[in-house]
């Protein structure tokens, strides 16, 4: 069975770049269009998998092309599909992504069935679950489901780590069933209320966070490198310079990747440093899951 379980979305990532973004009201002509398996659930789940973990998903597809494209995708990167559900009513995840000319982006994302992946799914898949060692979450699901599956694991004994994105308030209980939170700047400070600009800021935000109840935390800070606090240890992971070309699905390198480096046994900054040299090298390549580094190009 599968040392790790991702819970969350599968979406199609239609991307258009652009020298600059279009204010409201603006049609402005683009460069090329690319179409890519995207979603931050499958995202997550294609980076663990490339560092060579045994990946479980559990997500919700639509009764379509997308969705019948995206499940033939997984199988190809040795991912367990046997918990992906398909909704006939609710069309597949899509997003919208424009990426300008300095590699920053504006994303929409339309959830489709990715809204309807309930309690129900994630108790379908309690064998799997019950056999796992950790559960990566993220935010692209119902936040009911999101709890149910944290408390789930917690109660199993499970490492469960949340990576809060896309940014948004979450109920209080969550966070003691968390064994590791994963937020970039913008996302811990709508969790902590402290605005995170440098190391001390990221120390004091990921403090807050250990007294909301999670076990660990680790606060991503871009070109940076990554913060990490728990009661005993605190440091800063940092990340190598590179040129971006497209940070699109950047965090989910990241946490696949720290999610493989946990269950496979490496110390908090080895498995850290791991995640932010993957996230490096994905930014220098078009698209999500397409821009994904294998084992050996991040042990080169």
């Amino acid at each position: 069975m599968s040392k790790i379980i991702v819970i969350g979305s599968s979406n199609t990532d239609m991307v258009v770049k652009t020298n600059k973004f279009p204010v409201p009201g603006e049609t402005i002509l683009g460069g090329e269009f690319f179409m890519f398996s995207g979603g931050k659930g499958a995202n997550q789940a294609v980076a663990a998998a490339r560092m060579g973990s045994e990946v479980t998903l559990i997500c919700k597809t639509g009764n379509d092309i997308f969705g019948q494209r995206a499940i033939e995708e997984f199988k190809k990167e040795g991912i367990i599909t046997t918990y992906i559900g398909t909704d006939l009513q609710k069309a597949s995840g899509t997003a919208l992504i424009l990426v300008d000319e300095k590699g920053e982006n504006e994303i929409v994302v339309a959830p489709g069935a990715n809204n309807v992946l309930t309690e129900l799914d994630i108790e379908a898949a309690n064998d799997a679950i019950e056999n796992a060692e950790l559960i990566l979450l993220q935010l692209e699901i119902p936040v009911a489901s999101v709890l149910y599956a944290a408390k789930k694991g917690f109660e199993l004994g499970k490492k469960v780590i949340l990576n809060p994105a896309p940014a948004q308030q979450l109920p209080g209980e969550l966070f003691a069933y968390l064994y590791l939170v994963t937020p970039n700047e913008t996302e811990a400070e709508i969790l902590t209320g402290i605005k995170v600009t440098d190391r001390k800021t990221a120390a004091d935000a990921a403090e807050k966070l250990l007294n909301m109840g999670v076990q660990n935390a680790i606060i991503t800070m871009g070109a940076e490198g990554a913060f990490f606090k728990n009661k005993d240890l605190e440091m800063l992971v940092p990340s190598p310079k590179v040129n971006a070309v497209d940070t699109t699905a950047a965090g989910d390198v990241f946490n696949g990747v720290l999610a493989s480096g946990i269950t496979s046994g490496k110390d908090w900054q080895a498995a850290i440093s791991t995640a932010c040299k993957a996230a490096s090298i994905s930014v220098t390549r078009m698209g999500a899951q397409a821009s994904m580094p294998y084992l050996h190009e991040v042990n080169d």
